[in-house]
């Protein structure tokens, strides 16, 4: 270890660090002073992103270190500075249910920075081990905030049904990287994608069986169908505010897992792999989008949606080219967006007495919060693909990858399931507008949540219209020197 190791992972110690101060202060600090809880979580999110963007390596260049188990480059920096704002937002929406439940502890902040800290070594993985270690600390600390409200049935079932399923995916996966490395020899990505790419014997057994079980481990945590039968159950039993985490940030770690494995390390079996991936995309678009159709309660069917924008994030990635992985990144991040906007409605639709849970529960919510429900509005409209907001340029961009990687037909699918889709975010655009409110009473929220609400909504339009900037930085973080 050297100095320059440490320099290089400078924001994942000092998000370690600055946790375990929270971890121990929060012993201190009463009930009725939880705000500096989340002011101090708060401002480790703020520093860690500065301490990021004045290290930030340029487009094309990387830099190891711990003798190769850590990587630094700007595909990493770009995700870790869009977890620190998405884990941002999720603290302030997060802070006002928490506050009506009478949820506000210390723990949530904690955990979710530990989660983060996962998500961050994940993102700057050399090698499978590392890559291992961050998926488990993610995994470990996001189990632990399904069951966070200990009073909640649901929430302790859906925390063991998330438990039982996710250790059984991690060993899968686990023994995925066994295979890998009795193949090759090693644990280093960097190295396997060397070794694949010198091999002249084809794949193997070893490797195939091993390829195999990687890619299911990563379907899991991806949540695509076959094996997403946890999203649904997880985001219904969970606390929203809890949802709302699940529902963003770890998505920006899938995307990680997913390129440091099948790019960095697996680039030479990209034959092997694509087929089974335009499956998973294929199986995910259909299900998701069809079973969303039949679902009243609003987490389920936000949930499958989930699936089928992960199975949308997949078709980026079948090409195999830094365009292809440019516009899953860029759906990624968009998607980030959107589901936090979404989620953060359904927070504020909740009252102290009653979380939302229903598409019913958003009944006449133009009359009571006319600017709220335009903001959903354009949240459900980008969701859904229409032009203009956010999520129609990011289809486009993964349809266009599609295209080009010789999957015309995929990308047909990919379209008539995005129409199919738009029924049920435009059924809750018509339960605002056009169903009578069971009461007039307006919902009354605090100023920083209605402020990063109204940015949030707005963000889905502005950057629909102006998305050249976002998608240029994202094809900067596959560039290569």
């Amino acid at each position: 270890m050297t100095l320059i190791d440490l320099q290089l992972a400078l924001p994942e110690i000092f998000v370690l660090s600055m946790t375990c101060i929270l971890l121990l202060a929060d012993l201190f600090i009463p009930a009725h002073r939880r705000g500096l809880t989340h002011l101090l979580a708060m401002l480790t999110l703020i520093f860690s992103a500065i301490l990021t963007v004045r290290l930030m390596m340029p487009a094309g260049q990387e830099a190891l270190a711990f003798s190769g188990t850590f990587i630094r480059d700007r595909f990493g920096d770009i995700l870790k500075i869009f977890s620190y704002l998405t884990l941002a937002a999720v603290f302030v929406y997060a802070k006002h249910y928490l506050r009506q439940f009478d949820l506000l502890k210390g723990e949530f902040y904690s955990l979710s920075l530990f989660a983060l800290l996962g998500i961050m070594v994940m993102i700057s993985a050399g090698s499978m081990l590392t890559l291992y270690l961050g998926l488990e600390l993610l995994a470990l600390a996001t189990y632990a905030l399904v069951a966070f409200n200990r009073e909640s049935l649901p929430g302790s079932e859906a925390a063991m049904k998330y438990f039982i399923l996710g250790s059984l995916a991690s060993g899968l996966l686990l023994y995925g990287m066994s295979l890998l490395y009795g193949a090759t020899g090693t644990l280093a990505l960097a190295e396997i994608g060397q070794s694949l790419e010198l091999s002249t014997t084809g794949s193997g057994l070893m490797l195939t069986f091993g390829l195999v079980f990687v890619v299911v481990g990563i379907a899991f945590k991806l949540g695509v169908v076959p094996m997403h039968m946890w999203v649904p159950d997880v985001y219904h039993g969970a606390p929203l505010a809890a949802t709302l985490f699940i529902a963003t940030v770890p998505k920006i770690a899938g995307l990680a897992l997913v390129i440091r494995m099948l790019d960095d390390g697996l680039s030479g079996l990209h034959g092997d792999w694509q087929m089974m991936v335009a499956v998973l995309a294929a199986l995910s678009l259909l299900l998701g989008n069809l079973a969303a159709i039949a679902q009243t309660n609003i987490k389920r069917m936000l949930a499958y949606s989930t699936i089928s924008h992960m199975g949308f994030m997949l078709l980026g990635i079948l090409a195999g080219t830094p365009d292809g992985y440019a516009s899953a990144m860029f759906y990624t991040l968009a998607y980030v967006i959107m589901s936090a906007g979404a989620f953060a409605v359904v927070i504020m639709v909740s009252t102290p007495d009653h979380e939302a849970q229903e598409i019913d529960d958003f009944k006449g919510l133009a009359r009571r919060n006319p600017w709220q429900a335009f903001l959903m509005l354009m949240l459900m409209f980008s969701l859904a693909g229409i032009p203009v907001f956010l999520g129609f340029f990011a289809k486009w961009q993964v349809i266009a990858a599609t295209i080009n990687a010789g999957f015309t037909n995929l990308a047909i699918l990919a379209v008539m399931t995005a129409v199919v889709g738009a029924f049920y975010y435009l059924r809750v655009v018509k339960v605002m507008y056009f169903d009578e409110p069971e009461t007039e009473q307006a919902i009354a929220v605090p100023y920083d949540f209605k402020a990063l609400l109204s940015a949030n909504g707005l963000a889905v339009l502005a950057l629909g219209l102006f998305s050249g900037g976002l998608i240029e930085l994202c094809i900067s973080a596959f560039l290569t020197g």
